[in-house]
């Protein structure tokens, strides 16, 4: 009789759990963090590429030490920030990784601008084809960002409905802090670093 009871019990509680979002809630909890995960794989991707690009065009730009210690140094703050899924609540971490992030775009772009001027450099295989792997990174920046911004918004709206609110708070779900909402407009566009390269047009036959 006692297990009986206990079973009642327990498919009781399932079902009011489940009548007020509970199930819910966790869906939309894990499917925010495996949208920033995603976008944690394609910012660690970016990371990796540029030592490549930088050794790709030390010998060129002789000239430009200050714009490739620029990015040498943004990359090297990127590693020191070990940013988990875990991290999405830590509002200190978010804006340390945040702001290393936009410097390291900022010291890539002024590098691809410093780049137009070395029509040699523009015509290397390697650096060619490293400039094709990082905007198609930066591409998926914009659009895992994108998703990012959106499984928030569905998480935050959710638990701020009743009775779903009264749920949340019971379990200790609160609302996420959306650090890309105000930005929303930047991330949905183009990314900034952009890399117009020609292609060279092949000789004409004889």
């Amino acid at each position: 009789m006692t297990s009986w009871i206990r079973w009642v019990f327990i498919s009781s509680v399932a079902v009011l759990l489940s009548g007020c979002g509970y199930n819910e809630i966790q869906r939309l909890d894990e499917q925010v963090k495996a949208a920033w995960s995603q976008t944690l794989n394609q910012y660690e991707r970016r990371a990796e590429l540029v030592p490549k690009l930088v050794s790709s065009v030390n010998a060129y730009m002789v000239n430009e030490r200050t714009v490739l210690t620029q990015v040498t140094e943004a990359r090297a703050k990127v590693g020191t920030i070990q940013m988990k899924v875990d991290d999405l609540d830590n509002p200190e971490v978010m804006a340390r990784f945040q702001e290393a992030q936009n410097q390291l775009s900022s010291a890539l772009s002024r590098l691809i601008a410093v780049s137009e001027n070395y029509p040699q450099l523009k015509s290397d295989g390697l650096f060619r084809d490293l400039m094709t792997q990082l905007e198609g990174t930066e591409n998926r920046i914009a659009t895992e960002r994108g998703r990012y911004v959106q499984t928030i918004q569905e998480y935050n709206l959710f638990i701020r409905q009743f009775p779903t609110l009264i749920t949340a708070k019971l379990f200790g779900y609160k609302v996420k802090e959306n650090y890309g909402v105000d930005r929303q407009s930047e991330i949905t566009r183009d990314p900034e670093v952009k890399f117009d390269i020609p292609v060279t047009p092949a000789p004409a036959g004889s």
